[in-house]
Parts: C-alpha cells; structure tokens; sequence
C-alpha cells in the first residue's frame, strides 16, 4: 500500500505563490509515477502535472511555465512538491496528489487553494 498525505495550501492573493507538499509512505519503491490534480466546484478533476520516477515531467497548458513539480527521496519516504507561482483566481481548487504504483492508484485527501483577486 502506498499512503498519501497532502499539506501547504491555503488562502493567497492573485500574483502570490504557495508551495504544495504530498508526502508519500508505505511500498514506496513500487511507485512508478506521482501527480497533483485539482477539482474546482462545478467541474471534473483535471490534471495539473505529472512526474515519473525517471524524473519525466507532464504539465497542463493551463500552468505550465508557472508551476514546478519535484519529488525528493530518502530511505523512508518520497515527498512530491508543487511550487505554484503566478497564481490567478481560476487555480482555485481542491488539489489532490496521487500515486501510481503496481498497477493501482493512491490519493491524498485534498488540500484547498483559493486565490483571491
């Protein structure tokens, strides 16, 4: 099993930035690919950015050039960030980190953004 826990979000003015956190534990060594999606109220999750363990990176249109997705590792555990710059009222959301891992997939709990105008 691969476990999951999200933390950094928050209430932040357009322009500013936030830096998101998911931190993974468990069968971690299994896990092939990480990533961060975000459910706006009234929409479907969509994806924000993707990274795999070769460090091969997939980013939205909607963010790319204003958020970096990065893991780093130790024995124990891998911590995927999401530094999000720039940020615009449309990247409101609930924002999830997922796992991919032996076939199966993790998610976080969700962690809210909000960015005022």
């Amino acid at each position: 099993q691969v476990q999951l826990v999200e933390s950094g979000g928050g209430l932040v003015q357009a322009g500013g930035s936030l830096r998101l956190s998911c931190a993974a534990s468990g069968s971690i060594f299994s896990i092939n690919a990480m990533g961060w999606y975000r459910q706006a109220p009234g929409k479907q999750r969509e994806l924000v950015a993707t990274i795999t363990t070769g460090g091969r990176t997939n980013y939205a249109d909607s963010v790319k050039g204003r958020f970096t997705i990065y893991i780093s590792r130790d024995n124990a555990k891998n911590t995927m960030y999401l530094q999000m710059n720039s940020l615009q009222p449309e990247d409101t959301a609930v924002y999830y980190c997922n796992a991919e891992w032996a076939g199966r997939r993790s998610w976080g709990q969700g962690t809210q953004v909000t960015v005022s105008s």
